[in-house]
């Protein structure tokens, strides 16, 4: 009898799968254990090859991050007011929701889960995360590098049980931890009595986040079911949170080893062949170059956090000079088809540090630090291996970020503001906006007091009743912010040159104008993105911008037409012009 002919896709599926895992675990059956994770994920064998240089994004995406609680309506689930607040709103400016942890947890507004198969009910229900998922491509954070201490796995693990006993890393006292890098100051070991002795928790973040074993298959087994389960509920993009910290080996820095690669490589893997047009991003609060690498070969993640860019940019708007800015930008390798950066100025956290070194002197960096300071923000401090503290990160929200220069506060505030987002909207990649940018929400200092925790800061919940009568107000600050972004986006969305993936090369126009080229990739668009990034008026001779004479040239957001190639450009102070020979309308 002639045996059936394997289905190639599912053949490709194991083949792949396998050699992940004769990577992360060299001891273990593959073969069976490959089948047990895909059974889990395409349990009726329903699959397909993936593209691995196709893009999954264009021109009209954009993502808006916020937390499922940060519009409020008495009586209402909160994410039903957040469903009504973008059909309302937002429908016409963004695709993509990104919902901040969205489980039951018990700190870190969210990323110390408890319980990662349910929905916090003080938010909604799963009912609630489909229709959201029903109307915009969701984003959903998978939060594994640690979990909440009061997860029944953890409570396993203190009573010896299994299969918690073994789901967490442990370290000793006797250990030389001295080069492992942390995001903190608290004691990277919680000592836990257990009916086996003591214990040491490894915990990278906090005591109440408590740092999981991958070196446990049986963990990873668990943590696939979840990565389904969210796929069943619509989530298309997954941001694989604090992942650079996943694998541990004592006597190393413990950060981003090969082992992390290749679990992201992995998990790629299992949900591309499932979900061809689902997308995995890294979330690597690091430096640069590291950050790079998880594009991989085009095998790990679709697209990476843009970290640099946040403190280079408030930077060039503090100082009124682009030049790290443009440096930085320069130095950026173009991604590949398939992948791309995901770009940010502002979101949940606040504006980290580590992706400025390298990239800015310690002075400079401490003068941002200290002008922020002023502007109300507060500062979180990281440990150093020599005991010492630096700063981290800088907690504010942006909009307070943009008050004015290192010479002090200006009137320019909105202006400067509206000129960052603007920068962000034409670099290549995909603009993501805190939904606090949006509406141009100010330092939260009581919520501060209230927390005892500066990310509060950033983490305003409006009243969505107050926030409509705010934007009703042609003449209030967040209407006129929130008509600025979304004037910018929906121009942008119309753009091929502002595709992800569109050709992109830095002008030399000086210190004071940030400029660049786009060219959409049938070479048809092309868009000079010239950005005053000081409070005062500048020139700028259109010779220097080498346009095509024989094409007509517009500014996409103010609809003015150059028609003389020899005059000047007079940029007034935050002007920003899209200048195009190609309107489009549609």
């Amino acid at each position: 009898m002639i045996e059936p002919v394997e289905h190639s896709a599912i053949s490709e599926y194991r083949f792949l799968v396998e050699n992940h895992l004769r990577v992360i675990y060299p001891e273990i059956d593959h073969s069976a254990f490959a089948q047990t994770l895909i059974d889990i994920m395409a349990p009726d064998g329903n699959c397909q090859t993936p593209e691995t240089h196709q893009n999954h994004w264009d021109q009209r995406d954009a993502v808006m991050i916020t937390y499922g609680d940060s519009l409020l309506t008495e009586g209402q689930p909160p994410l039903e007011t957040l469903l009504q607040f973008s059909e309302s709103f937002l429908k016409e400016t963004i695709n993509s929701i990104h919902i901040l942890p969205f489980f039951p947890f018990s700190s870190d507004d969210g990323f110390s889960i408890i319980d990662y198969q349910q929905v916090n009910p003080k938010l909604g229900t799963w009912e609630h995360i489909n229709a959201i998922a029903d109307e915009f491509h969701l984003m959903s954070d998978l939060v594994i590098n640690h979990c909440s201490s009061q997860s029944e796995w953890f409570q396993q693990f203190k009573r010896g049980e299994s299969p918690g006993k073994d789901y967490f890393f442990c370290g000793s006292p006797d250990d030389d931890l001295s080069e492992v890098v942390r995001p903190r100051t608290n004691s990277l070991l919680q000592r836990i009595d257990t009916p086996e002795g003591p214990r040491y928790a490894w915990c990278t973040f906090s005591f109440d986040q408590v740092d999981l074993n991958f070196a446990n298959p049986q963990l990873l087994q668990e943590i696939v079911k979840i990565v389904k389960l969210y796929l069943d509920h619509g989530v298309h993009i997954f941001r694989l949170d604090a992942v650079a910290f996943l694998w541990k080996v004592v006597g190393t820095n413990c950060l981003s080893l090969p082992e992390t690669h290749e679990l992201v490589r992995l998990f790629r893997t299992l949900i591309q062949f499932v979900s061809p047009h689902a997308m995995i991003i890294t979330e690597t609060n690091i430096p640069n170059r590291e950050n790079l690498a998880y594009f991989g070969n085009s095998n790990e993640a679709h697209a990476i956090y843009n970290f640099s860019l946040p403190p280079l940019l408030v930077n060039a708007m503090l100082c009124g000079s682009c030049q790290h800015l443009k440096t930085w930008m320069m130095s950026m390798p173009p991604a590949l088809h398939g992948t791309t950066y995901l770009n940010f100025i502002a979101s949940h956290d606040g504006i980290g540090l580590r992706p400025a070194e390298g990239l800015m002197d310690d002075e400079e960096i401490n003068e941002m630090v200290s002008m922020m300071e002023q502007f109300g923000a507060r500062i979180s401090m990281r440990s150093l291996a020599d005991g010492g503290k630096r700063p981290y990160e800088i907690n504010i929200s942006l909009f307070d970020a943009m008050r004015g220069t290192l010479d002090g506060e200006d009137e320019w505030q909105i202006e400067r503001f509206l000129c960052a987002h603007a920068i962000m909207f034409a670099l290549e990649g995909i603009p993501a906006v805190y939904v606090h940018s949006f509406l141009g929400t100010r330092n939260d200092q009581v919520a501060v007091e209230q927390t005892g925790h500066n990310r509060s800061i950033n983490r305003h919940r409006w009243d969505y009743a107050h926030l409509q009568e705010q934007l009703a107000n042609k003449d209030s600050t967040h209407a006129r912010v929130f008509k600025g972004i979304c004037h910018l986006l929906k121009i942008r969305r119309r753009q091929p040159a502002f595709h992800p993936n569109a050709t992109q090369f830095t002008l030399h126009l000086g210190n004071s104008v940030f400029a660049f080229w786009r060219q959409s990739m049938d070479r048809q668009q092309s868009i000079f993105a010239i950005n005053n990034v000081t409070n005062q008026e500048q020139i700028v001779p259109l010779s220097e911008i080498n346009l095509i004479g024989t094409d007509s040239w517009v500014d996409l957001i103010s609809g003015e037409l150059y028609s003389n190639l020899r005059g000047d450009l007079i940029l007034k102070p935050y002007q920003v012009i899209w200048l195009t020979n190609l309107l489009q309308q549609t």
